[in-house]
């Protein structure tokens, strides 16, 4: 495996060279333009311009006689518009809905493909051989010819991102406001959508129609996961993209019966679910931590404030209170109950004597605490009351799950709005 290692990525191999150059642009340019399809919500119409391609590279072949490259991506091109065109004209026309054109496109474009390729392979003609590699992609046999016009295809659609990256950005994130202000939208609409078939028709070799897409729009949701900053963004799936076609031309090189591209579409899906779950900033694990944190501050406070509700009742604010004065005001699991009270201590919150009563009492940290949150939620009923001009014996619910989420900024505007009042609609006294 060290000698794989070693050779592969040394490219001693002049083939290795090739397909490896290939693929990295190849990726590189999916992913980054991936970003638009993904952010615009264009990523199926990626799909059905990859299958519809198909019909483009078979008559380019019935044509020429030849696998020329140059024919091959003028036809695929040229078909890979017709599809949008045919989508968008269904959409405009009709009262089809956009998923519904875009299957009906993917499904009659694709299987007039395979209709042609049909033809194609009963034909006789001896160069029709490999052509059905563009089916499913084989990077292994692409000529050093096909490599430099496909790679100056992916390099040039890099080169017209970087330039346009502005307009691109605005058009894909508030269409109205560049219409507005007098963007050419429709030049814009163009442009993008010439990028794409040419992006696919430059993958179509290495990759295959059926798996295109997916480097379109995985490593694009990959690096969603990462950041909110589209220039972030664009950086992070262009490298997704480039990663998968190392791993898989690497996987394709070690087991020559292991064909590239669905390797590079593996690849990518495989950093897709690492994103998935561990991505600092959208991971679904970090969103669990999240979740989990703020049920614990939930229950801590929770506690806090039924504290400071018996307190408030009778004014024994040094009194210890046991379990069963906690459950019998707020209803909760013993379990649940001990293990916040655990956690209050640990905090400083609370103190826990055990004696007669064994039972538990706010420490002046604790005291501060629960005011803040019983300020809170009376503010935010009394806000609802005189503001909203709801009941006040609809109010309490709401306030249980706001208590939990104002800011000190909102408290202090509901301080203002309210004009720090005195009391809440159930004339309890707000503590400052």
């Amino acid at each position: 495996m060290s000698e794989l290692f070693t050779d592969f990525f040394l490219l001693q191999d002049p083939n290795v060279r090739w397909v490896l150059a290939g693929t990295i642009l190849l990726g590189l340019s999916a992913g980054a333009l991936g970003c638009f399809a993904v952010l615009r919500e264009r990523a199926l119409v990626g799909d059905a311009v990859a299958h519809a391609v198909l019909p483009g590279v078979c008559l380019a072949f019935i044509f020429t006689g030849d696998k020329d490259p140059l024919a091959l991506l003028i036809g695929s091109v040229i078909f890979g518009w017709i599809s949008l065109v045919v989508m968008d004209f269904i959409i405009r026309n009709s009262k089809i809905s956009a998923d519904t054109s875009i299957g009906m496109v993917l499904s009659v474009f694709f299987g007039l493909g395979v209709v042609l390729l049909t033809y194609i392979q009963s034909s006789g003609n001896v160069n029709q051989s490999g052509l059905d590699a563009f089916l499913f992609g084989n990077a292994a046999s692409m000529l050093p010819e096909d490599v430099m016009l496909f790679g100056f295809v992916s390099l040039m659609v890099l080169v017209v991102i970087i330039a346009m990256y502005k307009e691109l950005k605005l058009v894909s994130f508030d269409s109205s406001y560049a219409k507005v202000i007098g963007y050419p939208l429709k030049r814009m609409e163009f442009l993008i959508a010439t990028l794409l078939v040419v992006t696919i028709t430059a993958g179509l070799q290495a990759v295959g129609v059926v798996l295109m897409a997916s480097m379109l729009i995985i490593p694009a949701a990959a690096a969603r996961y990462w950041t909110d900053s589209l220039r972030v963004m664009l950086f992070v799936a262009a490298f997704v993209g480039g990663i998968s076609a190392i791993s898989g031309s690497f996987v394709s090189y070690a087991a020559p019966s292991m064909p590239t591209g669905p390797w590079m579409v593996v690849s990518a899906a495989f950093i897709f679910t690492l994103s998935f779950f561990f991505a600092p900033a959208r991971g679904e694990t970090r969103k669990w931590i999240k979740r989990l944190n703020q049920k614990q501050k939930i229950r801590r406070e929770n506690i806090l404030k039924t504290l400071y509700g018996l307190n408030e009742a009778d004014g024994k604010e040094e009194k210890v209170r046991t379990l069963q004065e906690i459950i019998k005001k707020r209803r909760m699991e013993k379990k649940t109950l001990k293990r916040g009270l655990s956690e209050l201590e640990k905090s400083g919150m609370i103190e826990h004597y055990r004696g007669r009563p064994d039972g538990f009492v706010l420490t002046e940290t604790g005291r501060v605490e629960a005011r803040r949150i019983v300020r809170l939620h009376r503010l935010w009923e009394l806000y609802l009351t005189e503001k909203l001009e709801i009941a006040g014996d609809h109010v309490h619910d709401d306030a249980e799950s706001m208590e939990h989420v104002i800011t000190p900024e909102i408290e202090a505007q509901l301080l203002k709005i309210l004009e720090n009042p005195e009391s809440d609609p159930h004339d309890e006294k707000i503590p400052y």
